[in-house]
């Protein structure tokens, strides 16, 4: 109990020193650390206090208030009426703060009615800074632990604590700017609701004409994207399948080699850009291409680009997500029950027989799943539509260019992003629908020893036919790609040469130390600094999330895990417009910085720290935590002491995942870059619009490298765990 009063009155005095003793904007021309001694001086450097009384910003009294109500509950002892106190000052300030803020930020009806209540206010504001952020988290987590006090997650003040802080985060940052991308598709430019606003952005003939199919030139975005995610889908779930049953039930001394060279293609796209695929297969269809200098030298066949547009994106992506769906697959493989087979088997049905009245269905979760993923990565897929899209167009790049380009239409990429959404929450309903209510668990507690069942004659060598080639293909793909950064000019002049690394990375020693004046150093610095900033918090939120769900029972639970995967479901195009038009005016004005960078990448890669976290827990006895609470531990400690250490795998796997995926992202960013925050994966994609491919390349090459070092450097440290084996007895000593 002593405890909880030391915490409560922790945040007490943060959100109290958040008033006095910071800026309470955050500051447009320097750090906040910086302007410390002006907190009492201007409307810029200010603190809450002196902006309240000076300034003319009645409504930062709200939070003081709040703040002062907590205070006010100290008074009391623990239990139900601190509560009432905590609660009622917590939620006062925040909720005050944030509807205050964001009703000035809007400028609009609300901002008349803070005006008729405070009387005159300033016209506008800065976006919150250190100050804002730090009371108003005081002030959440006050609410969280009044509302402990006065029963609720069972009076534990770190639970209640975490799920209030996780809740407002994926409320503010999932949530908010999803439904404020989606709204903006309904207003007209007077900023007016209107069903009129959203037709005519979505309901003309460039969305939904189908002009391909009555001999027309092309059909709409809207039905390319959706042809375009079927194909990919069917084919990756197919390719993946394929390679997945040739790795688990080859036979014969090849069947080493064959998981070798899969266990190498599951790794190729985890540490790559989405695009490299896409610069490989220019580099041997494109127009200055292997395979069209040849037809030109052999058959005099002029060089034309036909490769680009739909069926360029389509194998671009089949190359690229192909693994992914290997990598699915090859799990629900392996946890097919053999004995089934074998009594099938016993029951005298032949292999082909037992595999399509046994295995297949139980493959089908499998299939669903590989299917959904696909169909969702390639609808989120913007580097290889970008580099060998042509004049297909799509609705990702139709976002982007309503964006950047010169148009610069909010509404109409609000608009089309939130038909992307439709698209991808629709694949996630078919696959609950066709899966339905039936059961597919074969893995109990009962031992399935067996060998696997041999696949039919027929089935394996029609798979080998079909694998063997593609994955010579996707090798030559690969290889392409890294030998064009280290030629002068492909297609003209193909001597070996470092100029292309050299104009990215050339380093030289200067007066005063070592110069990095290659063009990349700053987009490379850049990336690692933001990818290393939110792995971690991404691998600490996902797997606080995780225990919440897996050891805690609370009300909205169901609703909290929809939102924390939700990120999983909505294409990475979606999120990055829903930031940008979220977060581009105050109180949560970040447009530009690197903050919201870092965000994007959190709650992007969330889910997957969420889904480790989760699978964890399930291999981690409920009875560990029980014991250390019986033992009068508090939840935190148990949190620190004993499942925390359990979770060192689940851990890393989750940092090294959200790092990677931080380094070669380029869809959910691709609108959130400035000159000043520019990273690798966008520096790739301008020099690939000034057809600048060696450069290109060679970026690609150092990349991943990185990324291998990475992975191998994590997979050393992390591969040898085991959880409760005893160490091996040194040589000659005899076990007691």
């Amino acid at each position: 109990m002593k405890s909880s009063q030391t915490a409560i009155r922790a945040w007490l005095m943060l959100g109290l020193l958040a008033y006095v003793a910071l800026p309470w904007y955050a500051q447009q021309d320097s750090a906040w650390y910086l302007v410390l001694p002006q907190v009492t001086g201007g409307a810029d450097t200010a603190n809450g206090l002196v902006q309240a009384l000076l300034h003319g910003r009645k409504w930062l009294l709200l939070g003081l208030a709040g703040l002062l109500l907590a205070m006010a509950g100290l008074s009391q002892p623990p239990g139900r009426d601190q509560g009432r106190w905590l609660l009622a000052g917590g939620l006062l300030g925040s909720v005050g703060l944030l509807v205050s803020g964001f009703a000035i930020g809007a400028q609009g009806w609300s901002f008349a009615v803070l005006s008729a209540l405070w009387g005159e206010l300033p016209q506008g504001q800065f976006g919150m800074g250190a100050g804002g952020m730090l009371a108003l988290t005081s002030l959440v987590m006050l609410a969280s632990f009044g509302a402990a006090r006065r029963g609720a997650f069972r009076g534990d003040l770190t639970v209640s604590a975490s799920v209030v802080g996780c809740a407002v985060l994926l409320a503010l940052f999932i949530a908010y700017p999803l439904t404020r991308a989606l709204a903006g598709a309904f207003l007209d430019e007077d900023q007016r609701v209107s069903w009129q606003a959203l037709w005519d952005r979505v309901g003309h003939e460039r969305v939904w004409g189908l002009g391909c199919l009555a001999g027309g030139v092309r059909c709409g975005v809207a039905w390319n994207t959706l042809w375009l995610g079927l194909a990919t889908a069917l084919g990756t779930t197919l390719m993946g399948t394929v390679l997945a049953l040739m790795a688990e039930r080859a036979s014969g001394t090849g069947q080493r080699r064959v998981q070798a060279w899969f266990k190498l293609l599951s790794l190729l796209p985890i540490i790559t850009p989405p695009f490299v695929v896409g610069l490989g297969l220019i580099l041997l269809f494109g127009r200055a291409g292997i395979v069209n200098q040849l037809m030109e030298w052999g058959l005099g066949v002029t060089p034309t680009r036909w490769f680009y547009g739909a069926f360029g994106i389509w194998l671009a992506q089949m190359l690229a997500f192909t693994p992914i769906a290997y990598l699915i697959m090859r799990g629900v493989v392996q946890a097919v029950a053999l004995s089934l087979e074998e009594v099938a088997q016993t029951l005298r049905a032949s292999r082909w027989q037992v595999f399509r009245s046994v295995t297949l269905p139980l493959l089908k979760p499998g299939l669903a799943n590989a299917f959904l993923v696909g169909f969702i990565e390639s609808m989120a897929d913007f580097g290889n539509p970008i580099v060998v899209g042509g004049p297909y167009a799509v609705l990702s790049t139709e976002i982007f260019f309503a964006i950047v380009g010169a148009q610069f239409d909010q509404g109409r990429a609000a608009a089309l992003a939130g038909l992307l959404t439709v698209f991808a929450l629709l694949a996630f309903a078919a696959q609950r629908a066709i899966l339905g209510r039936q059961r597919y668990t074969t893995v109990s507690g009962k031992g399935d020893a067996g060998m696997p069942m041999a696949l039919p004659t027929g089935l394996r060598r029609g798979m080998q036919a079909l694998a063997w080639p593609w994955l010579a293909f996707t090798l030559v793909i690969y290889l392409f790609a890294l030998l064009g950064g280290f030629v002068k000019t492909w297609g003209r002049d193909y001597s070996l040469s470092l100029q292309h690394f050299a104009t990215a990375f050339a380093v030289s020693w200067g007066e005063f130390g070592w110069v990095w004046e290659g063009t990349a150093w700053n987009s490379l610095w850049t990336t690692l600094k933001l990818a290393g900033l939110s792995s971690p918090l991404t691998a600490t939120l996902g797997l606080l999330m995780a225990w919440l769900l897996a050891r805690n029972r609370f009300k909205g639970q169901a609703l909290f895990e929809f939102v924390a995967l939700l990120a999983f479901a909505i294409p990475g195009t979606v999120l990055g417009v829903s930031y940008i038009l979220a977060f581009n005016v105050p109180p949560l004005e970040l447009t530009g910085t690197g903050v919201i960078i870092v965000l994007c990448f959190l709650f992007r890669n969330l889910p997957v720290g969420v889904r480790a976290g989760t699978a964890a827990f399930q291999q981690i006895d409920r009875s560990l935590d029980e014991a250390s609470l019986m033992l009068r531990a508090s939840t935190a400690q148990t949190l620190r002491h004993v499942v925390l250490p359990l979770l060192r795998p689940a851990l890393v796997a989750a940092l090294v995942y959200s790092f990677v995926r931080a380094m070669t992202t380029v869809s959910a960013v691709i609108f959130l870059v400035t000159a000043e925050n520019e990273l690798a994966t966008t520096y790739i994609i301008g020099r690939v619009g000034n057809g600048d491919y060696g450069v290109a390349l060679a970026y690609c090459t150092v990349l991943i490298v990185l990324m291998s070092v990475v992975v191998a450097v994590i997979q050393r440290s992390v591969g040898d765990s085991r959880w409760g084996r005893r160490a091996a007895a040194p040589t000659g000593v005899k076990p007691t």
